[in-house]
């Protein structure tokens, strides 16, 4: 599992039947810096399908290969990543690095 920012959708026009109505997110996998005070991206993307309602620059889990099928709304699709969890916050070593607005 990975932690990562929501950065976009992707919107298709064609696609396999299996992947009909499933929404889609550009995300960015993100790490906690050196120095643990913050959140920083890795400068990759992924497109991972969203199994909860993920908004746009939210924190997220996601989780890539098999496992990606192994949840109830992904289980028959060709689906590489997904998003499993929807962050509130971060805590390393004591210290919040991460808190959700909302």
């Amino acid at each position: 599992m990975f932690m990562a920012r929501v950065k976009g959708n992707v919107i298709t026009s064609q696609k396999v039947e299996k992947m009909q109505g499933r929404k889609m997110l550009i995300v960015e996998p993100v790490r906690v810096s050196p120095d643990n005070s913050e959140i920083v991206g890795t400068g990759r993307s992924f497109i991972a399908v969203d199994s909860l309602g993920a908004g746009p620059d939210e924190l997220v889990v996601i989780t890539q290969g098999s496992s990606s099928r192994m949840t109830s709304g992904t289980s028959d699709a060709p689906v590489d990543c997904v998003v499993i969890g929807i962050i509130d916050s971060v805590t390393v070593l004591g210290k919040k690095v991460y808190q959700d607005q909302d």
